[in-house]
């Protein structure tokens, strides 16, 4: 029985193959560029659902720590910050306090201007740090005052949604074996629950949120925050500053 070519061409499509025309240079383009926005769109929903995930996680209310650490550290940023501090201080949850990162314009008498009462121990107790820049520069000073001091556990006072950072990166720069106690301090200003309704809150939490994330990714990757480039280039030159004294005692 004899075939026709008109016939095996309708079978077998223009091209004379069972799977039809080759694929034109546009429907490759369309192809990849449905690849991309599928990757977009999974991307994105990720990243809303950590944003989420991140915000939900924050601490809502300021509790006391269940016990005394061997130092308190505070984080600037807020005169809130080094209230709850010297607040901890005196309650005997540490032996000495860190304030990491100073402003150098910023003396002893200043901070014990708006810490009224509480002179004596600033006098004794309390250790000012000029050399941090940022985050990571925090957390360098912190090992160094920890390892100077003969300290095991400290713990961290700084606000809510700055916490989680500030975990990461002391989680990188300390060793196995030291204890960190975070003690959130909850502002009047930020409200993690309602943040969609105040425009302010909501780009402070979403620039936290990638802050967060660019630390956790680099802490991956590199070994030590005082020899990192990627340390040195977040912080636009370095994490620490170069002064005559790391800590005016």
């Amino acid at each position: 029985m004899k075939t026709r070519t008109g016939d095996r061409a309708g079978w077998f499509g223009p091209g004379g193959g069972p799977e039809g025309p080759p694929p034109t240079r546009w429907s490759l383009r369309r192809r990849f560029a449905l690849v991309l926005a599928g990757a977009g769109l999974a991307g994105g929903l990720a990243l809303g659902l950590g944003f989420l995930a991140f915000v939900a996680g924050l601490a809502r209310a300021e509790r006391l720590p269940l016990g005394p650490s061997d130092g308190i550290v505070a984080l600037t940023g807020g005169a809130q910050r080094i209230e709850d501090a010297m607040d901890l201080l005196a309650g005997g949850y540490g032996r000495r306090l860190l304030i990491t990162g100073v402003n150098e314009r910023t003396s002893r008498d200043e901070i014990a201007r708006l810490n009224p009462g509480q002179q004596h121990l600033i006098a004794c107790c309390v250790d000012l740090d000029y050399r941090a820049r940022n985050t990571i520069g925090n957390a360098i000073e912190i090992r160094r005052w920890m390892r100077e001091n003969g300290f095991r556990s400290v713990a961290v006072v700084t606000s809510n949604y700055h916490m989680p950072r500030t975990l990461v990166e002391l989680d990188h720069a300390l060793a196995g074996g030291h204890r960190v106690v975070p003690h959130p301090v909850v502002s009047d200003g930020i409200d993690p629950d309602q943040w969609w309704r105040h425009p302010a809150s909501a780009r402070l939490l979403a620039s936290e949120y990638v802050k967060f994330l660019v630390a956790w990714v680099r802490t991956r990757f590199e070994s030590d925050p005082e020899h990192s480039s990627a340390a040195v280039l977040v912080s636009r030159g370095h994490p620490v500053k170069v002064v005559a004294e790391p800590l005016m005692r």
